[in-house]
């Protein structure tokens, strides 16, 4: 199996590394900038607790050109960047092949079907806790490291069963689904409002559970995400409020969301995709998004980096 993984990031690079380094297939890492050089040079190196690894004679290149047609890509690139790195894909597509989107949100997939074509797309869910930490090195914290995956139809098919074969061999937790899309859909209840809320008052999840009108206001954006993917036919069930409190609740006082990191670094934010998702789709649907709007509103002047 040839898999390609397009954008090398912290989360495509850690499980493209973990397939690479399990054998039974060809992995190639699409990258670039000082990343792809130290790749090229160095190889790729996973800095983690749970399992190091370095990973040599790596294939890795700036061109999915010079890759050619494959069986799947890991699709892994920042929001922003979906349109361009879709259209970068087609050197990488061939009949048959599958693109399995990682990315956060849940607007990427339309994106996706769009340019390279609805039998072409599948979607995914990954949980890691994960950073470049040099180019070249990705720093996995924690133990989790979760890729869900599954066909847009639900259906079993031959291309995904036969990558989670290599999936469940490469050291991660692999798990094949057949409701992607609510899986999609769940993270992005959790994800959207926690990035968002987080990133709006400069906070980490001990200091939102705790103050009464941050935790109130949280909990507002997850039930705002629950009535829009009941709108788009995705049932969450009764108790998705309750099943992201409790996991607000769960959370390492510390933890911060990689929309806060970005906004305390100066770097451009996904907030388009995630709270600016969640309002533009509430428009579309004819569904109310009052505290999605307050987030996208208070930060646009930080989308593309400071004003």
């Amino acid at each position: 199996m040839r898999i390609a993984i397009m954008g090398a990031g912290a989360v495509g690079g850690y499980f493209g590394a973990r397939l690479a380094a399990a054998g039974g297939t060809e992995v190639h890492f699409i990258a670039r900038g000082p990343h792809l050089e130290a790749i090229r040079r160095d190889g790729l190196r996973i800095e983690s607790e749970a399992a190091p690894l370095h990973l040599t004679g790596v294939r890795a290149t700036d061109d999915p050109a010079e890759v050619g047609p494959v069986d799947l890509v890991l699709f892994a690139v920042k929001l922003w960047d979906t349109d361009r790195a879709a259209e970068a894909c087609r050197p990488l597509v061939k009949p048959g092949t599958v693109v399995v989107t990682v990315q956060n949100g849940v607007t990427g997939l339309d994106t996706l079907c769009r340019i390279l074509g609805r039998e072409h797309v599948a979607g995914g869910v990954a949980h890691i806790g994960a950073t470049i930490a040099a180019p070249g090195v990705i720093r996995h914290t924690g133990t989790l490291a979760r890729l869900t995956y599954g066909e847009l139809d639900g259906r079993p098919s031959p291309r995904l069963t036969a990558f989670h074969a290599l999936a469940e061999a490469a050291g991660f937790e692999a798990v094949l689904s057949a409701a992607i899309l609510r899986a999609l859909w769940e993270k992005f209840a959790f994800l959207a409002p926690f990035s968002g809320i987080t990133a709006l008052t400069r906070q980490p999840a001990g200091v939102i559970r705790r103050v009464p009108e941050t935790r109130a206001l949280f909990l507002d954006a997850v039930a705002e995400v629950a009535r829009l993917a009941r709108a788009r036919d995705v049932d969450l069930g009764s108790g998705i409020v309750g099943r992201v409190e409790a996991l607000l609740d769960s959370l390492p006082p510390a933890m911060t969301s990689s929309m806060l990191n970005d906004l305390t670094r100066g770097g451009r934010l996904e907030l388009p995709w995630l709270s600016g998702a969640a309002v533009q789709l509430g428009s579309e649907l004819g569904v109310p998004t009052p505290a999605h709007r307050v987030v996208a509103a208070a930060l646009a002047p930080y989308a593309d980096g400071p004003p």
